[in-house]
Protein backbone atom coordinates (compact mmCIF):
# COMPACT_ATOMS: atom_id res chain seq x y z
CA UNK A 1 0.00 0.00 0.00
CA UNK A 2 1.13 3.54 -0.62
CA UNK A 3 1.30 6.09 2.16
CA UNK A 4 0.60 9.80 2.18
CA UNK A 5 1.71 12.33 4.81
CA UNK A 6 -1.04 13.31 7.20
CA UNK A 7 -1.41 15.57 10.20
CA UNK A 8 -1.85 14.13 13.65
CA UNK A 9 -5.16 12.33 13.95
CA UNK A 10 -8.01 14.30 15.44
CA UNK A 11 -9.73 13.28 18.62
CA UNK A 12 -12.68 11.00 18.24
CA UNK A 13 -15.33 13.05 16.54
CA UNK A 14 -18.34 11.23 17.79
CA UNK A 15 -18.19 9.69 21.22
CA UNK A 16 -21.15 9.27 23.50
CA UNK A 17 -22.18 7.61 26.71
CA UNK A 18 -23.71 4.17 26.43
CA UNK A 19 -27.42 4.17 27.13
CA UNK A 20 -28.17 3.34 30.74
CA UNK A 21 -24.51 3.12 31.72
CA UNK A 22 -23.37 6.37 33.22
CA UNK A 23 -19.63 6.76 32.99
CA UNK A 24 -19.28 4.08 30.33
CA UNK A 25 -17.58 5.40 27.22
CA UNK A 26 -18.12 3.82 23.83
CA UNK A 27 -16.79 4.40 20.35
CA UNK A 28 -18.59 5.67 17.32
CA UNK A 29 -15.15 5.96 15.73
CA UNK A 30 -16.53 8.52 13.26
CA UNK A 31 -17.86 5.56 11.32
CA UNK A 32 -21.17 7.05 10.33
CA UNK A 33 -22.86 6.88 13.73
CA UNK A 34 -24.52 9.85 15.36
CA UNK A 35 -25.20 10.80 18.94
CA UNK A 36 -27.60 13.54 17.88
CA UNK A 37 -25.30 16.19 19.35
CA UNK A 38 -23.15 18.59 17.37
CA UNK A 39 -20.53 18.60 20.13
CA UNK A 40 -19.04 15.18 20.93
CA UNK A 41 -18.72 14.12 24.54
CA UNK A 42 -15.11 13.19 25.25
CA UNK A 43 -14.49 10.35 27.67
CA UNK A 44 -11.23 8.75 28.62
CA UNK A 45 -12.07 5.12 29.42
CA UNK A 46 -11.27 2.88 32.36
CA UNK A 47 -7.52 2.73 31.75
CA UNK A 48 -7.06 6.49 31.46
CA UNK A 49 -4.75 7.80 34.12
CA UNK A 50 -2.90 4.49 34.48
CA UNK A 51 0.62 5.47 35.39
CA UNK A 52 3.90 4.77 33.63
CA UNK A 53 5.35 1.28 33.54
CA UNK A 54 7.62 0.39 36.43
CA UNK A 55 10.72 -1.75 36.56
CA UNK A 56 10.44 -5.44 35.58
CA UNK A 57 8.92 -7.63 38.31
CA UNK A 58 9.98 -11.15 39.22
CA UNK A 59 8.27 -12.41 36.04
CA UNK A 60 10.07 -9.84 33.86
CA UNK A 61 6.83 -7.91 33.31
CA UNK A 62 6.77 -4.11 33.49
CA UNK A 63 3.47 -2.91 34.92
CA UNK A 64 1.90 0.32 36.20
CA UNK A 65 1.65 0.86 39.95
CA UNK A 66 -1.11 -1.21 41.53
CA UNK A 67 -0.92 -4.05 38.96
CA UNK A 68 0.70 -7.43 39.63
CA UNK A 69 1.57 -10.52 37.58
CA UNK A 70 1.85 -14.26 37.98
CA UNK A 71 2.66 -17.16 35.68
CA UNK A 72 -0.31 -19.55 35.34
CA UNK A 73 1.02 -21.97 32.73
CA UNK A 74 4.29 -22.84 31.00
CA UNK A 75 4.40 -24.86 27.78
CA UNK A 76 5.54 -28.41 28.42
CA UNK A 77 4.58 -28.36 32.10
CA UNK A 78 1.55 -29.47 34.12
CA UNK A 79 -0.29 -26.28 35.17
CA UNK A 80 -2.48 -28.04 37.75
CA UNK A 81 -1.37 -30.53 40.39
CA UNK A 82 -2.89 -33.93 39.73
CA UNK A 83 -4.15 -32.98 36.28
CA UNK A 84 -2.95 -35.08 33.33
CA UNK A 85 -2.99 -32.10 30.97
CA UNK A 86 0.26 -30.52 29.74
CA UNK A 87 0.07 -26.90 28.59
CA UNK A 88 0.58 -26.73 24.85
CA UNK A 89 3.33 -24.98 22.88
CA UNK A 90 3.08 -21.56 21.22
CA UNK A 91 -0.11 -20.34 22.98
CA UNK A 92 -1.96 -17.80 20.84
CA UNK A 93 -5.53 -16.51 20.44
CA UNK A 94 -7.74 -17.07 23.48
CA UNK A 95 -11.01 -16.33 25.24
CA UNK A 96 -12.44 -16.73 28.74
CA UNK A 97 -15.63 -18.67 29.50
CA UNK A 98 -17.47 -18.59 32.85
CA UNK A 99 -18.10 -21.87 34.66
CA UNK A 100 -21.39 -22.73 36.29
CA UNK A 101 -21.07 -22.25 40.03
CA UNK A 102 -18.06 -19.96 39.71
CA UNK A 103 -14.62 -20.02 38.18
CA UNK A 104 -13.74 -19.74 34.53
CA UNK A 105 -11.87 -21.36 31.64
CA UNK A 106 -9.12 -19.77 29.57
CA UNK A 107 -9.44 -21.49 26.18
CA UNK A 108 -6.30 -21.01 24.12
CA UNK A 109 -5.03 -21.97 20.67
CA UNK A 110 -1.75 -23.73 19.96
CA UNK A 111 0.07 -22.19 17.00
CA UNK A 112 2.10 -25.30 16.22
CA UNK A 113 2.78 -25.80 12.49
CA UNK A 114 3.10 -29.21 10.99
CA UNK A 115 1.90 -29.81 7.45
CA UNK A 116 4.54 -31.94 5.82
CA UNK A 117 8.07 -32.03 7.19
CA UNK A 118 9.13 -29.10 9.34
CA UNK A 119 12.36 -29.12 11.33
CA UNK A 120 11.70 -28.48 15.00
CA UNK A 121 13.69 -25.60 16.45
CA UNK A 122 14.58 -27.38 19.69
CA UNK A 123 15.48 -31.04 18.93
CA UNK A 124 17.86 -31.06 21.89
CA UNK A 125 14.84 -30.86 24.19
CA UNK A 126 13.56 -34.35 23.34
CA UNK A 127 12.60 -36.32 26.43
CA UNK A 128 10.29 -33.66 27.86
CA UNK A 129 6.63 -34.79 27.81
CA UNK A 130 5.44 -32.04 25.48
CA UNK A 131 8.41 -32.42 23.14
CA UNK A 132 7.85 -36.16 22.87
CA UNK A 133 4.29 -35.34 21.79
CA UNK A 134 5.39 -32.69 19.30
CA UNK A 135 8.30 -34.32 17.51
CA UNK A 136 9.00 -37.65 15.92
CA UNK A 137 12.22 -39.23 14.76
CA UNK A 138 14.85 -36.81 13.51
CA UNK A 139 13.55 -33.85 15.47
CA UNK A 140 10.72 -33.05 13.07
CA UNK A 141 7.26 -31.83 13.92
CA UNK A 142 4.43 -34.33 13.84
CA UNK A 143 1.62 -32.97 11.60
CA UNK A 144 -1.61 -31.78 13.12
CA UNK A 145 -0.50 -30.83 16.62
CA UNK A 146 -1.95 -27.35 16.78
CA UNK A 147 -5.43 -27.33 18.26
CA UNK A 148 -6.53 -25.72 21.51
CA UNK A 149 -6.48 -26.37 25.24
CA UNK A 150 -8.46 -25.32 28.29
CA UNK A 151 -6.93 -23.91 31.46
CA UNK A 152 -9.50 -24.24 34.24
CA UNK A 153 -9.72 -21.87 37.24
CA UNK A 154 -11.79 -22.23 40.38
CA UNK A 155 -13.75 -19.38 41.94
CA UNK A 156 -10.64 -18.18 43.81
CA UNK A 157 -8.54 -18.05 40.65
CA UNK A 158 -6.53 -21.22 41.27
CA UNK A 159 -5.63 -23.40 38.28
CA UNK A 160 -7.37 -26.72 38.87
CA UNK A 161 -7.32 -28.51 35.51
CA UNK A 162 -5.90 -28.51 31.99
CA UNK A 163 -7.01 -30.54 28.98
CA UNK A 164 -7.14 -30.52 25.19
CA UNK A 165 -10.36 -29.42 23.48
CA UNK A 166 -9.08 -29.64 19.88
CA UNK A 167 -6.49 -31.92 18.29
CA UNK A 168 -5.22 -32.87 14.83
CA UNK A 169 -5.33 -29.37 13.38
CA UNK A 170 -2.54 -27.13 12.19
CA UNK A 171 -1.21 -23.68 13.06
CA UNK A 172 -4.20 -22.57 15.11
CA UNK A 173 -3.62 -18.88 15.47
CA UNK A 174 -6.62 -16.98 16.78
CA UNK A 175 -10.38 -17.37 16.64
CA UNK A 176 -13.40 -16.11 18.52
CA UNK A 177 -15.96 -16.95 21.19
CA UNK A 178 -19.66 -17.55 20.55
CA UNK A 179 -22.63 -16.39 22.65
CA UNK A 180 -23.36 -20.07 23.42
CA UNK A 181 -19.92 -20.51 25.00
CA UNK A 182 -18.01 -22.40 22.35
CA UNK A 183 -14.62 -21.50 20.90
CA UNK A 184 -14.13 -21.11 17.14
CA UNK A 185 -10.50 -21.97 16.45
CA UNK A 186 -8.88 -20.83 13.18
CA UNK A 187 -6.15 -22.52 11.16
CA UNK A 188 -3.70 -20.06 9.61
CA UNK A 189 -2.79 -21.96 6.44
CA UNK A 190 -4.10 -21.62 2.89
CA UNK A 191 -6.16 -24.78 3.47
CA UNK A 192 -7.23 -23.45 6.86
CA UNK A 193 -10.66 -24.07 8.28
CA UNK A 194 -12.58 -23.03 11.37
CA UNK A 195 -13.26 -25.58 14.08
CA UNK A 196 -15.93 -25.22 16.75
CA UNK A 197 -14.83 -26.75 20.04
CA UNK A 198 -16.17 -27.01 23.57
CA UNK A 199 -14.09 -25.28 26.28
CA UNK A 200 -15.78 -27.52 28.86
CA UNK A 201 -14.55 -30.69 27.16
CA UNK A 202 -17.97 -32.30 26.73
CA UNK A 203 -18.79 -31.96 23.03
CA UNK A 204 -16.53 -33.14 20.22
CA UNK A 205 -14.95 -30.60 17.91
CA UNK A 206 -16.65 -29.91 14.57
CA UNK A 207 -15.16 -28.41 11.40
CA UNK A 208 -17.08 -25.54 9.77
CA UNK A 209 -15.99 -25.37 6.10
CA UNK A 210 -18.82 -22.98 5.21
CA UNK A 211 -16.82 -20.28 7.03
CA UNK A 212 -14.28 -20.45 4.23
CA UNK A 213 -11.01 -22.15 3.36
CA UNK A 214 -8.16 -19.67 3.71
CA UNK A 215 -5.42 -18.53 6.08
CA UNK A 216 -7.78 -17.70 8.92
CA UNK A 217 -6.46 -15.46 11.66
CA UNK A 218 -9.35 -14.27 13.82
CA UNK A 219 -13.12 -13.97 13.74
CA UNK A 220 -15.91 -12.17 15.56
CA UNK A 221 -19.66 -12.69 15.65
CA UNK A 222 -22.55 -10.26 15.15
CA UNK A 223 -25.54 -12.28 16.31
CA UNK A 224 -28.07 -9.56 15.44
CA UNK A 225 -27.11 -9.71 11.76
CA UNK A 226 -26.23 -13.43 11.78
CA UNK A 227 -22.72 -12.52 10.59
CA UNK A 228 -19.25 -13.91 11.23
CA UNK A 229 -16.43 -11.45 10.35
CA UNK A 230 -13.01 -12.95 9.57
CA UNK A 231 -9.44 -11.77 8.86
CA UNK A 232 -6.91 -13.47 6.59
CA UNK A 233 -3.24 -13.34 7.55
CA UNK A 234 -1.53 -12.88 4.18
CA UNK A 235 0.20 -9.82 2.67
CA UNK A 236 -2.73 -9.61 0.23
CA UNK A 237 -5.31 -11.01 2.65
CA UNK A 238 -8.99 -10.25 2.40
CA UNK A 239 -11.62 -9.36 4.97
CA UNK A 240 -14.54 -11.82 4.92
CA UNK A 241 -17.96 -12.28 6.38
CA UNK A 242 -20.28 -15.27 6.48
CA UNK A 243 -23.98 -14.37 6.50
CA UNK A 244 -25.96 -17.29 7.87
CA UNK A 245 -29.50 -18.07 6.78
CA UNK A 246 -32.24 -17.63 9.35
CA UNK A 247 -32.72 -21.38 9.46
CA UNK A 248 -29.00 -21.86 10.09
CA UNK A 249 -28.85 -19.22 12.84
CA UNK A 250 -32.29 -18.68 14.40
CA UNK A 251 -32.82 -15.55 16.48
CA UNK A 252 -31.58 -16.13 20.01
CA UNK A 253 -30.39 -19.60 19.09
CA UNK A 254 -27.19 -21.41 18.20
CA UNK A 255 -25.76 -21.23 14.70
CA UNK A 256 -24.76 -24.33 12.80
CA UNK A 257 -22.50 -22.42 10.37
CA UNK A 258 -23.57 -24.67 7.54
CA UNK A 259 -25.95 -22.60 5.39
CA UNK A 260 -25.17 -19.07 4.33
CA UNK A 261 -23.13 -16.86 2.03
CA UNK A 262 -19.39 -16.23 2.18
CA UNK A 263 -18.58 -12.67 1.12
CA UNK A 264 -15.49 -10.48 0.67
CA UNK A 265 -15.16 -6.77 1.54
CA UNK A 266 -14.65 -4.10 -1.10
CA UNK A 267 -13.75 -0.57 -0.02
CA UNK A 268 -15.11 2.15 -2.29
CA UNK A 269 -12.17 4.50 -2.67
CA UNK A 270 -8.53 4.38 -1.65
CA UNK A 271 -8.17 2.63 1.75
CA UNK A 272 -5.03 4.65 2.44
CA UNK A 273 -7.23 7.75 2.72
CA UNK A 274 -9.47 6.22 5.39
CA UNK A 275 -7.74 7.74 8.42
CA UNK A 276 -10.38 9.89 10.13
CA UNK A 277 -12.26 9.57 6.84
CA UNK A 278 -14.85 6.76 6.78
CA UNK A 279 -15.14 5.21 3.33
CA UNK A 280 -18.19 3.30 2.09
CA UNK A 281 -17.87 -0.44 1.62
CA UNK A 282 -19.81 -3.20 -0.08
CA UNK A 283 -19.75 -6.98 0.01
CA UNK A 284 -19.09 -9.32 -2.92
CA UNK A 285 -20.07 -12.98 -2.90
CA UNK A 286 -16.96 -15.14 -2.80
CA UNK A 287 -16.09 -17.05 -5.95
CA UNK A 288 -16.23 -20.81 -5.39
CA UNK A 289 -16.75 -20.47 -1.60
CA UNK A 290 -16.14 -24.18 -1.00
CA UNK A 291 -12.58 -24.00 -2.39
CA UNK A 292 -9.33 -22.35 -1.27
CA UNK A 293 -9.86 -18.63 -1.50
CA UNK A 294 -6.23 -17.93 -2.40
CA UNK A 295 -6.97 -19.67 -5.70
CA UNK A 296 -10.23 -17.79 -6.24
CA UNK A 297 -9.35 -14.14 -5.68
CA UNK A 298 -11.83 -11.48 -6.71
CA UNK A 299 -9.98 -8.53 -8.30
CA UNK A 300 -12.54 -6.07 -6.95
CA UNK A 301 -12.10 -7.18 -3.34
CA UNK A 302 -9.81 -5.01 -1.21
CA UNK A 303 -6.49 -6.48 -0.08
CA UNK A 304 -5.35 -5.92 3.50
CA UNK A 305 -1.73 -6.31 4.51
CA UNK A 306 -1.71 -9.15 7.03
CA UNK A 307 -5.07 -9.36 8.80
CA UNK A 308 -4.68 -10.06 12.50
CA UNK A 309 -6.82 -9.56 15.61
CA UNK A 310 -10.56 -8.87 15.31
CA UNK A 311 -13.25 -7.91 17.81
CA UNK A 312 -16.91 -6.92 17.47
CA UNK A 313 -18.20 -4.28 19.88
CA UNK A 314 -21.43 -2.29 19.73
CA UNK A 315 -21.80 -2.52 15.98
CA UNK A 316 -18.13 -1.93 15.14
CA UNK A 317 -15.76 -4.65 13.94
CA UNK A 318 -12.23 -3.61 14.93
CA UNK A 319 -9.32 -5.37 13.26
CA UNK A 320 -5.55 -5.07 12.94
CA UNK A 321 -3.25 -5.36 9.92
CA UNK A 322 0.34 -6.06 10.85
CA UNK A 323 1.96 -5.29 7.48
CA UNK A 324 1.12 -1.59 7.75
CA UNK A 325 0.58 -1.34 11.55
CA UNK A 326 -3.00 -0.14 11.36
CA UNK A 327 -6.16 -0.60 13.39
CA UNK A 328 -9.39 -0.40 11.41
CA UNK A 329 -13.02 0.14 12.42
CA UNK A 330 -15.80 -1.27 10.27
CA UNK A 331 -19.18 0.28 11.10
CA UNK A 332 -21.52 -2.59 10.29
CA UNK A 333 -24.66 -0.42 10.34
CA UNK A 334 -23.38 2.48 8.25
CA UNK A 335 -21.22 0.13 6.13
CA UNK A 336 -18.14 2.33 6.31
CA UNK A 337 -14.49 1.61 7.11
CA UNK A 338 -12.04 3.90 8.88
CA UNK A 339 -8.43 3.76 10.08
CA UNK A 340 -8.35 4.66 13.76
CA UNK A 341 -4.62 4.07 14.33
CA UNK A 342 -1.70 4.17 11.92
CA UNK A 343 1.83 3.85 13.28
CA UNK A 344 3.30 5.70 10.30
CA UNK A 345 1.28 8.83 10.96
CA UNK A 346 1.21 8.64 14.76
CA UNK A 347 3.23 11.28 16.57
CA UNK A 348 4.53 11.97 20.04
CA UNK A 349 3.44 9.63 22.82
CA UNK A 350 1.08 7.78 20.46
CA UNK A 351 3.90 6.40 18.31
CA UNK A 352 4.47 3.32 20.45
CA UNK A 353 2.27 0.63 18.93
CA UNK A 354 3.87 -1.47 16.20
CA UNK A 355 3.66 -5.11 15.21
CA UNK A 356 -0.09 -4.99 15.85
CA UNK A 357 -1.57 -8.44 16.38
CA UNK A 358 -4.25 -9.93 18.66
CA UNK A 359 -6.70 -7.47 20.16
CA UNK A 360 -9.69 -7.29 22.46
CA UNK A 361 -12.11 -4.51 23.37
CA UNK A 362 -13.41 -3.78 26.85
CA UNK A 363 -17.03 -3.10 27.65
CA UNK A 364 -16.12 0.59 27.88
CA UNK A 365 -14.69 0.65 24.37
CA UNK A 366 -10.95 0.57 25.06
CA UNK A 367 -8.97 -1.45 22.52
CA UNK A 368 -6.15 -3.60 23.90
CA UNK A 369 -3.63 -4.42 21.17
CA UNK A 370 -0.80 -6.95 21.44
CA UNK A 371 2.56 -6.45 19.78
CA UNK A 372 4.23 -9.15 17.72
CA UNK A 373 7.71 -7.73 18.02
CA UNK A 374 7.74 -3.99 18.53
CA UNK A 375 8.61 -3.41 22.18
CA UNK A 376 6.72 -6.54 23.32
CA UNK A 377 4.05 -4.34 24.83
CA UNK A 378 0.33 -4.66 25.26
CA UNK A 379 -1.06 -1.20 24.56
CA UNK A 380 -4.44 0.44 25.07
CA UNK A 381 -6.09 2.72 22.53
CA UNK A 382 -8.33 4.92 24.67
CA UNK A 383 -11.67 6.26 23.42
CA UNK A 384 -10.02 9.59 22.53
CA UNK A 385 -7.53 7.60 20.40
CA UNK A 386 -4.54 8.31 22.58
CA UNK A 387 -2.33 5.26 23.16
CA UNK A 388 -0.76 4.10 26.41
CA UNK A 389 1.33 1.02 27.28
CA UNK A 390 -0.38 -1.29 29.74
CA UNK A 391 2.46 -3.78 30.17
CA UNK A 392 5.75 -4.86 28.64
CA UNK A 393 7.46 -8.24 28.60
CA UNK A 394 11.24 -7.87 28.79
CA UNK A 395 13.94 -10.34 27.86
CA UNK A 396 11.77 -12.19 25.32
CA UNK A 397 12.36 -10.16 22.18
CA UNK A 398 12.00 -13.18 19.89
CA UNK A 399 8.45 -13.76 21.10
CA UNK A 400 5.09 -12.04 20.66
CA UNK A 401 2.20 -11.15 22.95
CA UNK A 402 -1.06 -12.95 22.24
CA UNK A 403 -4.40 -14.07 23.63
CA UNK A 404 -5.59 -11.12 25.78
CA UNK A 405 -8.77 -11.99 27.68
CA UNK A 406 -10.39 -10.86 30.94
CA UNK A 407 -11.84 -12.98 33.71
CA UNK A 408 -15.64 -12.75 34.06
CA UNK A 409 -15.38 -10.22 36.88
CA UNK A 410 -13.00 -8.04 34.87
CA UNK A 411 -10.31 -8.04 37.56
CA UNK A 412 -7.80 -10.37 35.86
CA UNK A 413 -6.22 -10.10 32.43
CA UNK A 414 -4.68 -13.16 30.79
CA UNK A 415 -2.17 -13.13 27.93
CA UNK A 416 0.62 -15.23 26.43
CA UNK A 417 4.19 -14.75 25.48
CA UNK A 418 3.82 -16.99 22.43
CA UNK A 419 7.46 -18.12 22.35
CA UNK A 420 8.32 -17.01 25.84
CA UNK A 421 11.28 -18.70 27.41
CA UNK A 422 11.79 -20.25 30.81
CA UNK A 423 15.00 -22.20 31.21
CA UNK A 424 15.71 -21.65 27.54
CA UNK A 425 12.70 -23.63 26.23
CA UNK A 426 11.09 -20.84 24.22
CA UNK A 427 7.74 -22.65 23.84
CA UNK A 428 5.43 -20.15 25.49
CA UNK A 429 4.29 -18.78 28.85
CA UNK A 430 0.80 -17.75 29.95
CA UNK A 431 0.43 -14.91 32.45
CA UNK A 432 -2.26 -13.41 34.63
CA UNK A 433 -2.34 -9.70 35.49
CA UNK A 434 -4.32 -8.61 38.54
CA UNK A 435 -5.87 -5.19 37.96
CA UNK A 436 -6.55 -2.65 40.75
CA UNK A 437 -10.04 -2.16 39.30
CA UNK A 438 -12.61 -4.06 37.27
CA UNK A 439 -13.14 -3.44 33.56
Amino acid sequence: MKFRPRTRREFLRELFWSAGAAGTATWLAACGGSSGNSTPIMASGRFAGVGPLGEPDANNIRLPAGFSSRVVAVAGQFPAAGSPGIWHAFPDGSAVFPRAGGGWIYCCNSEVPGTGTVTFAFPELSGLPLIDELIGAGGQLVPGLGGASALVFDVAGNVVDCYRVLRNTTFNCSGGATPWNTWLSCEEINDGRVWECDPFGVEDEAVKPALGIFAHEALALDADRRCVYMTEDLPDGRFYRFVATEADWPAGGRARFEQGTLQVLQVIGDPDTAENNPLPVQWIDAANPGARQIDNRLPAATAFDGGEGLWFHQGIAYFATKGDNRIWALDTAAQTLEIIYDFDTATGANKILSGVDNLTVTSTGEILVCEDGGDMQLCVILPDRSVIPLLQVVGQDASEISGPAFSPDGRRLYFNSNRGSRNGLGLGITYEIMLPFSV
